[in-house]
């Protein structure tokens, strides 16, 4: 499909600090300087890694427009952007943007080797009632001949998000997230990990790995993420939180995907880690997901842009005690 035949990518977990920009960038550098190290040309790091996530939502309105930082001028995303020119990288943060209205966005940035940025605003942002959710997708043209696209958390979680992003023409999907250990409402979903566990977690290792790679962490992720990079042909690169994350332990679980849904290389330790890997662009054009996408029948599926009555906005969603009606 192009001179490029493989390429070298890598996904991030760590455990960022909430509102010490300092400390987080500070991680993130040392992060980059490894992926400089083993020639990894895509770097994904986690959702609001740059900010902090979970203690957003307990914040006054005012405090989080003070935590935000417009895109073009941002100086965290001043440093990241100097190291993605200095590798020859592409490397993805999160954080949440003040944009040129005002309003606040949970965003993800790819900044690029060439200088320039791409920035995706989640979709279906739940966070706080003062970050508003994005409006459009995201895929872009990279140096090395594929196509990346970007998906914050929960815009994986819904089936129409993924494939959208695929028929842009995205070949790699940047998936980052804050996730594991939430308390779901349903019962075979995600349960709470006791923040004790991670604090003890030295002396406590069989029961972390084991919490980490069962229901509320890996198991979870297996029942739907394979089958986002499967069904639509993309390589699938998840980061995650990892650790105590206010009241909540992320579960890392950092791993990459190829187009069959097949998993490249995966972590479950409880401990910041970056996972890399070789990506075998061959495997694209072939891919069952890719050539599935030929035998699609748009002319049934206008359903899926009409409203069907019970959507609902971000935070009632995923949040509401109402037992939805179907």
């Amino acid at each position: 499909m192009n001179e490029h035949q493989s390429l070298k990518a890598a996904t991030v977990q760590f455990q960022h600090q909430a509102n010490n920009k300092n400390y987080n960038l500070l991680i993130m550098e040392k992060f980059i300087e490894q992926a400089a190290l083993e020639q990894v040309k895509i770097l994904t790091f986690p959702e609001m890694c740059i900010t902090g996530y979970w203690h957003v939502p307990k914040l006054t309105a005012a405090e989080v427009s003070a935590l935000a930082e417009p895109i073009a001028g941002s100086p965290s995303l001043a440093l990241i952007r100097s190291l993605a020119i200095k590798h020859h990288m592409l490397i993805g943060a999160g954080l949440i943007e003040k944009a040129d209205d005002g309003r606040l966005y949970n965003a993800y940035v790819a900044c690029m080797p060439d200088g320039s940025m791409h920035t995706h605003r989640k979709l279906h942002a739940f966070e706080h009632p003062a970050i508003s959710s994005g409006d459009s997708f995201t895929v872009f043209d990279t140096p090395w001949g594929v196509k990346v696209g970007i998906l914050i958390c929960w815009d994986n979680n819904l089936v129409e998000n993924v494939r959208a992003t695929a028929l842009l023409g995205a070949d790699i999907l940047l998936a980052p997230h804050q996730t594991g250990g939430t308390d779901s409402r349903s019962p075979h979903a995600m349960k709470p990990i006791p923040l004790s566990l991670w604090e003890e977690r030295e002396t406590r290792k069989e029961e972390i790995t084991a919490a980490f790679k069962g229901p509320s962490g890996r198991e979870w992720l297996m029942r739907w993420l394979p089958a986002r990079a499967h069904d639509n042909g993309v390589f699938l690169l998840f980061s995650n939180g990892v650790g105590a994350d206010d009241d909540e332990v992320r579960t890392g679980n950092a791993m990459i995907l190829d187009p069959y849904g097949s998993i490249v290389n995966e972590t479950w330790a409880a401990e910041n880690v970056l996972v890399s890997a070789e990506l075998d662009l061959s495997l694209l054009a072939m891919s069952t997901g890719r050539r599935w996408i030929h035998g699609r029948r748009p002319d049934l599926y206008q359903i899926l842009t009409q409203p069907q009555g019970y959507e609902r906005d971000a935070i009632s969603a995923r949040f509401s005690k109402v037992t939805p009606s179907r």
